[in-house]
């Protein structure tokens, strides 16, 4: 028995001595593991205060190499489910939703991103004038994702698209704006937000120690 409680300390420290910072949970797991050259990697939770009228959010996910990967989620500082972010390469990628705090959808963004790596990136893209068939085109790399497809503005109350944009490669192409009717239905939440509240109910916020090593 004292051999196997050995090893495991053993195991333990020498994984927990590749990092220069980590936090460490009540449950024994790691997050915000910085390595011995400044990289951000595996799960992280960050935390930014109220500022200049903005309110304040936490978000949760992961890093590769100091870059935000997959799916990141942003919660209100009062623990609701307000964003759900996706990231390719450090950079917004995909469809990203955001909700209100009682977890209506009120926006739904369509990004693209451009490998940082790379001065020039190609992408595949629908040709607006044959249908179902795409072209390529290459991009310069600006240092950013870009706009791409369509974006959707929703009535929280109703569930209604009240104006939509569609984004070529970051140009505007067209924009459509629909009335508001004044009239309330309910409106069912978003199965991801759905899925959040039942996975999460009952459950108390992640806790976590300071376990950062050297100055």
């Amino acid at each position: 028995m004292r051999s196997i409680l050995f090893v495991f300390l053993l195991f333990s420290v020498s994984g927990f001595a590749q990092w220069k910072e980590y936090k460490l949970t009540s449950n024994g797991d790691t997050l915000n593991r910085v390595d011995k050259i400044g990289r951000k990697w595996g799960p992280w939770k960050l935390h930014y205060d109220s500022n200049r009228g903005e309110p304040g959010y936490e978000e949760e996910g992961w890093f590769e190499k100091n870059r935000k990967e997959g799916e990141w989620r942003l919660f209100s500082l009062m623990g609701d489910l307000v964003g759900i972010e996706y990231y390719k390469w450090g950079l917004k990628d995909s469809i990203c939703r955001y909700f209100t705090r009682d977890g209506a959808l009120r926006l739904e963004q369509s990004w693209r991103a451009i490998n940082p790596d790379k001065e020039y990136d190609t992408l595949e893209i629908e040709d607006p004038d044959k249908f179902d068939t795409y072209r390529t085109v290459i991009v310069k790399n600006e240092g950013a994702a870009i706009k791409h497809g369509v974006w959707k503005y929703y009535d929280p109350e109703t569930g209604r698209v009240v104006r939509s944009e569609l984004y070529t490669l970051g140009k505007l192409e067209q924009e459509a704006k629909v009335p508001v009717t004044t009239e309330k239905k309910a409106v069912a939440k978003p199965k991801e937000v759905v899925e959040f509240e039942k996975k999460n109910s009952g459950k108390k916020k992640v806790r976590y120690r300071d376990g950062s090593t050297g100055g």
